[in-house]
């Protein structure tokens, strides 16, 4: 008998079975780490079969690769409010204060940790991962070029370089704050207080 529930076609199917796995695999990672995970956890983790999950992925490579596909989208409305028309230094401020609270959550980081390790060995990792923060970088550093333009930040600042510091800087805070238990929120105010300082026009 049919329980009313519309059935799934087999594409929906297939998306919810590999959306299942990634999940697992995300888990486990976090658990026990990217190389102490083998393919059969995280097949028992996602309740499948290892023949299935072979059927989804041929390795945890290709779990990896998959994962840095879910982080660019992860990133698009960070880009995607970077773009926005309001003034450059609110821009840079409210980009601060959301991404390094997205940043802080403890999962984000250790992830991010066991992600940079294999990145590390696998250029072709690496690359993913680099891709998607350099388009983080180039969204931020084109906010800087406009407040170079209208006299809001200072003249002489290298827009992508000062972009892949402030990054930098917002990603060391984020990892401290989880190292020391420190909530973010503590540590945002003199974050945001130094990076408008060192940008601002005089």
């Amino acid at each position: 008998m049919s329980d009313g529930k519309p059935k799934l076609t087999r594409t929906e199917t297939t998306a919810k079975r590999r959306q299942q796995i990634l999940e697992a695999a995300v888990r486990c990672f976090l658990e026990t780490g990217y190389h102490q995970t083998g393919v059969r956890d995280i097949a028992t983790r996602a309740g499948v079969s290892l023949g299935n999950l072979y059927n989804h992925f041929p390795g945890k490579h290709d779990v990896l690769v998959e994962i840095a596909a879910l982080e660019r989208q992860e990133l698009s409305p960070f880009i995607d409010a970077l773009t926005q028309a309001r003034p450059p230094l609110k821009l840079l401020d409210s980009f601060v204060k959301s991404y390094a609270k997205y940043l802080a959550v403890p999962e984000n980081v250790i992830l991010g940790l066991e992600i940079t390790s294999e990145a590390i060995r696998k250029p072709d990792i690496a690359r993913l991962f680099l891709d998607n923060r350099n388009a983080l970088i180039a969204a931020l550093a084109k906010v800087i070029e406009r407040g170079m333009s209208t006299d809001d930040m200072r003249r002489d600042l290298d827009p992508e370089g000062t972009a892949q510091m402030i990054v930098d800087l917002i990603e060391g805070s984020a990892y401290r704050s989880v190292l020391d238990r420190v909530p973010i929120r503590r540590m945002r105010a003199n974050l945001q207080g130094f990076i408008t300082a060192a940008v601002r026009a005089e």
